[in-house]
């Protein structure tokens, strides 16, 4: 794909897209692209996760060791949290059928921030709502157990 292509691409993705066109230029230039064979994995669970992965052509199982699996397609970013801190993969993803992802490293994501500060405050106004959303509906969940259990 050409620069310009890959941007168009990008802006398909949810939490890139607010970014803005010069932001994902730079994202655009750095990333990688990776081919990847049916059935190969791409990460296993509990592996270093040294930046995120955008699903551009393909579908990938993603597996966790509860058993818990989701299938994946084009345009989901896989990994978002490793593009602003170390962690671990939380799920192994295997490619259903041959696929191809753009590899963001941190390092390369940190440095697009630093340069793009409107961008920077945007992600992070999503990621606080996402946030707040998440901890109100684990108080939701705390309190639906809370009333249940025996007293």
């Amino acid at each position: 794909m050409a620069i310009d292509d890959d941007i168009t691409f990008l802006e398909r993705v949810p939490t890139l897209s607010l970014l803005g066109r010069q932001a994902l230029r730079i994202l655009a230039i750095g990333a990688e692209t990776r081919y990847i064979h049916s059935g190969e994995v791409l990460f296993k669970r509990g592996e270093e996760a040294d930046g995120a992965y955008v699903i551009q052509d393909g579908r990938f199982k993603l597996s966790s060791n509860d058993g818990d699996e989701l299938t994946v397609g084009p345009c989901t970013l896989l990994g978002e949290v490793a593009l602003f801190s170390e962690t671990r993969r939380p799920a192994t993803a295997r490619a259903l059928e041959p696929s191809t992802v753009l590899r963001i490293p941190r390092f390369l994501f940190v440095r697009m921030l630093d340069s793009f500060p409107e961008a920077a405050r945007k992600l992070r106004e999503i990621l606080a709502a996402r946030l707040d959303q998440a901890t109100r509906e684990i108080s939701n969940v705390r309190a639906v157990l809370d009333a249940h259990e025996p007293k």
